[in-house]
């Protein structure tokens, strides 16, 4: 079931078109990746969802109906640029921005109490804001932005500000909140994390939707051909094995074993390469390559400019 769908989005900042005719639909219970270089419109895209501005143009429904202010406790929005009250003692901070979102005092301080006490970080409770590391600061942050259950986080950036170890943390995180049927939408330049965490995703490019689909079926879409093999024997033999056109795109050697990239026609079939390697070599690994995510962003990118 889709949990916010967006249809024919279009948003105008003066002579600049922020947004233009974009539409999507997320799944409730996956992580969605928004995807595009600076300018893209990902922030806008964000902010709509959000609520903090409206469309010129096109429709938000959540759950099937249209989006409305009645429904802003379901979200939780970490922006790009965080917005915490530096003069605040963290933990009364954390408990007034609950507040705000619908929970008592009583519940906001208790579920407060647990996040801080998960994340071993109770000797900051009544440390200002303004004395906090900027990681100690993002982590309050993400505390603040799941604190109140929604149904939908909405990550800009999230992993901007953090260190790796922290990085693996919040990854962690996420993936708990997903177990959980909470639908994640995050803007990120972090392609790794997109393609490791991402059910699905949109690359915006100069306010369009270039593409968008799960990470697997894009991945496919822009496969080369491209198969990896590991493999004992005559690297010679790899000739006289393969009874159709191909070219060694690579061939290392690493010790007894020799490691090769394999490009084929796309009509030729992985079955049908491992059937001939194996009379011939002693196949130790194999498998297809396909593009990373940061392969297909590129190649979206290049040939949206060349239209």
């Amino acid at each position: 079931m889709a949990v916010l769908e967006l249809e024919n989005i279009v948003k105008r900042y003066y002579h600049v078109t922020a947004l233009e005719d974009v539409s999507l639909s997320i799944e409730e219970g996956n992580i969605y990746g928004i995807l595009g270089p600076n300018g893209a419109g990902k922030t806008t895209l964000l902010r709509i969802i959000t609520q903090i501005i409206l469309p010129d143009k096109g429709e938000v429904r959540f759950m099937g109906r249209p989006l409305s202010r009645d429904d802003i406790s379901y979200f939780g929005y970490l922006p790009e640029e965080r917005g915490l009250y530096r003069g605040m003692k963290a933990g009364e901070e954390v408990i007034y921005l609950a507040q705000l979102k619908g929970l008592s005092r009583s519940e906001a301080r208790k579920k407060a109490r647990e996040w801080f006490e998960k994340y071993e970080i109770t000797s900051w409770w009544d440390r200002k804001i303004e004395e906090l590391s900027k990681g100690m600061q993002q982590k309050i942050q993400f505390i603040v932005t799941v604190l109140h259950s929604p149904r939908v986080v909405i990550f800009d950036e999230p992993f901007s500000g953090f260190d790796p170890i922290n990085v693996n943390l919040l990854k962690q995180d996420i993936l708990e909140l997903k177990q959980q049927r909470t639908t994640i939408i995050f803007a990120s330049h972090n392609m790794a994390s997109v393609e490791e965490l991402c059910d699905a995703i949109t690359l915006l490019n100069n306010g369009h939707n270039v593409l968008t689909g799960k990470v697997h079926d894009v991945r496919m879409k822009f496969r080369e051909n491209i198969f990896y093999v590991e493999f004992k024997g005559d690297p010679n033999d790899l000739y006289t094995a393969l009874k159709v056109p191909f070219q060694v795109e690579s061939l290392e050697s690493k010790q007894d074993i020799y490691v090769a990239h394999l490009r084929f026609n796309e009509s030729v079939m992985p079955n049908e390469v491992l059937s001939m390697l194996i009379p011939k070599l002693t196949v130790m690994a194999f498998k297809e390559v396909l593009p990373g995510v940061l392969d297909v962003f590129f190649k979206t990118v290049r040939q949206t400019m060349l239209k």
